[in-house]
């Protein structure tokens, strides 16, 4: 049943974040820090008429985890969950994804904010959000809803301390 799948990158995503144990665990609390996305140039032109979009989704490759585990415990929790009612980055297959706010486009660099990956993390692709698509109002997002918000404010930040950061 398993057949190989193989994908290159597309470009990095560069950003400040340097220390797994000092990045933010999602976009929601990376607000307002500025990364950008360096797509190799072949691609640039897929880039045409991202603009219109305020926000897109990251798709990458957790480059830097260490293994895979079915159970894991989240970030967010200090009880253990499956690896798919998660979005932590030991997975069978470790591709993340991340909502971003874009800010603008200059050739092949997409500029970028609410960066929660790790600075040089290889790009799979970039996908528009779109509200029509992606909105839904009946989401229930099972053992999340039962978090108390400080303690998730606090967790999902992770000791970071940068507000904003655009290396221009």
């Amino acid at each position: 049943m398993k057949r190989a799948v193989s994908l290159s990158p597309i470009g990095v995503i560069r950003t400040p974040h340097t220390e797994q144990a000092k990045t933010p665990i999602q976009p929601v609390f990376a607000k307002g820090i500025q990364g950008r996305v360096e797509l190799d140039p072949q691609f640039a032109d897929g880039l045409d008429d991202i603009e219109e979009f305020t926000y897109v989704y990251l798709l990458y490759v957790f480059d830097r985890a260490s293994g895979m585990s079915l159970h894991v415990v989240p970030y967010l929790e200090d009880e253990e969950r499956g690896v798919f009612a998660t979005r932590a980055p030991r997975r069978p297959n470790p591709i993340g994804v991340s909502l971003v706010r874009v800010v603008r486009r200059d050739g092949a660099v997409l500029h970028v904010s609410d960066v929660d990956m790790l600075d040089g993390t290889p790009l799979l692709d970039i996908k528009p959000y779109s509200r029509r698509f992606d909105e839904r109002e009946d989401a229930e997002c099972g053992w999340q809803d039962r978090l108390d918000d400080a303690d998730v404010y606090r967790r999902g930040r992770r000791g970071c301390e940068i507000e904003s950061w655009d290396r221009d």
